[in-house]
């Protein structure tokens, strides 16, 4: 069986986009209950949350919606005056962490599945036996659990569904239960109620106690002060392992990802299932592809053995693309695309289309701004319209990138 591909929704247009780059199923959180608390910009929210769970329905996906926070008092009845609106969205599985949000879930929405949230740390298959005998359908495993536990907890449990982690950013704490947020924020931002600040991204240095105004850096190796910064998680090599050990689900984590990424992270991802499963050769490298997205340098994580010292990023701990992201085609008027543009282009520009089904290169021939003149470039965040001397593909969800890898990590 060819596992479930899930990705990260953060709004209508990446849940859009993930099942036209081939998604299967999407996961989305709302504010005060998924651990990702983005409240500006274009986010799902209460008032179109069934929407979003009818956009992945009318694409043939199921929508799973996460209420996997840490639950103080005020959350609990919080979730009592909102659970109406969760029911009547109708989502195809509730993920969650928390006993007493599982006690609510089974009381209001008795007839919807229950997946349980890595940040239970399971780790071994009597958990994922308590977890079913109490009605839950899914476990998502710790992302700390070796692949060969993956399998015999699979042999052992047959009847639950395992889903695992294959992609994207890792916290530095056991399944992510991390006090360094509430303590760096003075509890303004608590990492398991959808506030962390991140302090493992930070650069730090030290401080002897009897020199209070003298600092020093804190290396490793001379490869950065980043000590903290676990690299990102890739499994798409490994495909076969997972079917083999029988998982479920492979799921991208990216809530906060851009539509880029997660475009592209769900055309790699199902590029390498539907190879596999067709016995077909890869058309394209899928690491390479993995490279043009925002990384951190990549690692396999606990997943194949040791996660030493090498699956830490020392150098630098934001995630740079290896191509830049230049705009979303939204449009074709006559031989013009309609674009909106997220990085500068010129004119003259060799630019790679990114699409559901292929990727082709192009030379921007002419740009035409929103005064109708032709000018020599395209600047950030302006609508316009654009003449490419390559027209083999099909506009609808196209995105438009630079060619190559210029951050090789």
């Amino acid at each position: 069986m060819i596992p479930e591909l899930l990705l990260p929704a953060g709004s209508l247009e990446k849940l859009d986009y993930a099942i036209e780059y081939g998604a299967d199923a999407v996961y989305f959180g709302v504010v005060d209950f998924s651990l990702r608390t983005m409240r500006k910009g274009d986010v799902i929210t209460y008032e179109n949350v069934k929407q979003a769970v009818n956009l992945a329905h009318s694409k043939g996906a199921k929508a799973y919606m996460t209420l996997n926070i840490f639950a103080y008092n005020k959350d609990i009845q919080n979730l009592i005056d909102k659970i109406e609106i969760i029911k009547v969205a109708n989502p195809d599985a509730i993920i969650l962490s928390d006993f007493g949000i599982f006690n609510i879930i089974r009381k209001y929405m008795p007839n919807t599945d229950i997946h349980i949230s890595t940040q239970t740390n399971i780790l071994n298959y009597e958990t994922v036996k308590f977890w079913r005998d109490l009605g839950a359908t899914r476990c998502i495993l710790a992302r700390e659990l070796p692949l060969k536990d993956v399998a015999e907890i699979k042999k052992k449990v047959p009847d639950m569904e395992l889903e695992v982690f294959v992609h994207g950013a890792q916290c530095v704490s056991y399944s992510g239960r991390c006090l360094l947020s509430d303590y760096m924020t003075n509890g303004e931002r608590k990492a398991n109620q959808g506030g962390c600040s991140q302090p493992c991204r930070w650069s730090y240095k030290l401080i002897e106690e009897t020199r209070p105004n003298e600092y020093y850096e804190i290396e490793q190796n001379a490869r950065g002060t980043h000590i903290l910064s676990p690299k990102d998680l890739a499994l798409i090599n490994y495909i076969p392992d997972l079917v083999e050990a029988g998982v479920d689900s492979l799921k991208i984590e990216g809530r906060t990802k851009s539509l880029y990424y997660v475009s592209a992270a769900a055309r790699a991802y199902r590029a390498a299932l539907d190879d596999y499963k067709n016995k077909a050769v890869p058309g394209f490298n899928y690491m390479e592809e993995l490279e043009k997205v925002g990384n951190r340098g990549y690692t396999q994580g606990f997943y194949f053995g040791d996660n030493n010292s090498d699956s830490y990023s020392y150098d630098i701990s934001k995630g740079l693309a290896g191509s830049d992201f230049l705009a979303i085609i939204t449009d074709k008027i006559d031989n013009y695309y309609s674009v909106k543009i997220k990085n500068k282009i010129n004119l003259n520009d060799k630019v790679e289309i990114i699409t559901p089904q292929k990727t082709l290169q192009a030379n921007v021939i002419k740009i035409i701004n929103k005064n109708n003149e032709s000018t020599d470039v395209a600047n950030t965040n302006e609508v316009l319209n654009i003449l490419l001397d390559n027209n083999d593909f099909d506009y609808k969800y196209a995105l438009i990138r630079t060619v190559g890898i210029k951050n090789k990590r």
